[in-house]
């Protein structure tokens, strides 16, 4: 019995196998021994962090091309701190009044159609949205007209265009919207930053790239490829990054400026295992990567193929994992919902976390999983299904 495993007993937290995926609910991917490895490393000797942040920067820009980066404590710490250096820039005294935005430009202009949980982050330093458009699309005359005088930045949820015949999760409104590069050239055309979101657009590696070089700060996550849970980075422009670094937690004791970002430290050794996950990232082998989630994809889908209600299909995410296996039955047949089904795992122990797209489909990955996991997971879902079968 592991360490930790022995600490959730002591505290009576019951352990989850994650077939559901990447999420913050479950304390993001679990991280690699190499990871593990960096931040115990990082544990055993003591640096000046604002060394550590500015080295740890470089190193991540050169990997994706880009001028400067910066570590921070997740992809919304980056996207709330990139919005203050957009209206603060590096004067102290602005830093320092934050979310107080009296005399400074304080307006972040987002597509309406393109609204999303997480655009919040833009507000918490103090800016206002501004919306664009309607939520039936929104056109470069629209975005033009809502830019003006107090416009800080412009933001952009970025992700892939999927194809809707491969991808029945795509998050993004079916409506008419402008392009990441037509947002960049108006906003670039009028000295507006733009702001983009790519929290989990790590996958394919040139895709990586493409999105850290699509905006003049971009921010991401860094759980989406095997990183500490709280840390991401924000990277692109170097005066705009300088602008977010004057924000942080470790600006706050330089530089004289109380700065809202002191809310938001991350440690030596979540620096350390995230730059050891991102060139661990751009080092292995994914189509090795991706064989593997087959043959785990295999175990599931021969396990549930004898019951004559049950499909499986996998089916294409194009994103840091890029599969998922969907797992399609007949409710009338099988007498159980999606989520009844996942709510029946949900309570076991240990507990298993499976996803339910809707009544009659359930989804499920593996990359999240730990060896042997996958076994079980597959059991549950036999004994799931089998109970309903039974007469």
């Amino acid at each position: 019995m592991s360490s930790s495993t022995g600490m959730y007993e002591k505290l009576g937290v019951r352990r989850v196998i994650n077939a559901w995926g990447v999420g913050t609910e479950l304390g993001g991917w679990t991280p690699t021994q190499s990871v593990i490895h960096a931040m115990d490393e990082a544990n055993s000797s003591q640096v000046e962090m604002i060394e550590l942040l500015q080295k740890s920067g470089d190193f991540i820009a050169d990997l994706l091309g880009v001028e400067a980066a910066l570590v921070t404590s997740g992809a919304a710490a980056a996207q709330a701190l990139s919005v203050a250096a957009c209206m603060a820039g590096t004067d102290p005294d602005k830093i320092g009044r934050l979310p107080d935005t009296t005399s400074m430009k304080n307006e972040v202009v987002i597509q309406k159609p393109m609204r999303y949980m997480f655009d919040r982050c833009y507000t918490l330093t103090g800016a206002t949205l501004v919306e664009a458009g309607t939520e039936e699309g929104c056109s470069a005359d629209d975005l033009e007209s809502v830019i003006g005088a107090n416009t800080a930045a412009v933001a952009y949820y970025i992700q892939p265009e999927y194809d809707p015949t491969l991808y029945e999760f795509n998050p993004r409104p079916k409506v008419p919207m402008l392009s990441i590069a037509e947002v960049r050239e108006i906003a670039g055309g009028l000295g507006i930053p733009l702001l983009g979101d790519a929290c989990s657009q790590v996958f394919p590696l040139e895709y990586f790239r493409e999105s850290a070089q699509s905006a003049d700060l971009v921010s991401f996550g860094g759980k989406y490829l095997g990183g500490p849970h709280s840390t991401g980075f924000v990277c692109g422009r170097r005066d705009l990054v300088e602008a977010v670094e004057a924000q942080g937690f470790v600006a706050y004791h330089y530089d004289g400026a109380r700065a809202v970002g002191r809310a938001m430290k991350v440690d030596r050794q979540e620096i350390v295992g995230l730059v050891q996950a991102i060139d661990d990232w751009f080092n292995i082998d994914h189509e090795e990567r991706i064989l593997e989630y087959h043959a785990r994809f295999s175990t599931v889908r021969e396990a549930l193929s004898d019951f004559d209600s049950v499909s499986t299909r996998i089916v294409e995410v194009d994103h840091y994992v890029p599969q998922m296996l969907l797992v399609e039955f007949d409710p009338s047949v099988v007498r159980k919902t999606a989520e009844e089904i996942r709510l029946e795992l949900d309570t076991g122990n240990p507990r298993v976390w499976i996803g339910a797209l809707n009544d009659e489909t359930l989804w499920v990955v593996v990359h999240t999983m730990n060896p042997g996991e996958t076994e079980v997971v597959t059991e549950r879902l036999r004994r799931a299904f089998k109970d309903s079968h039974t007469p």
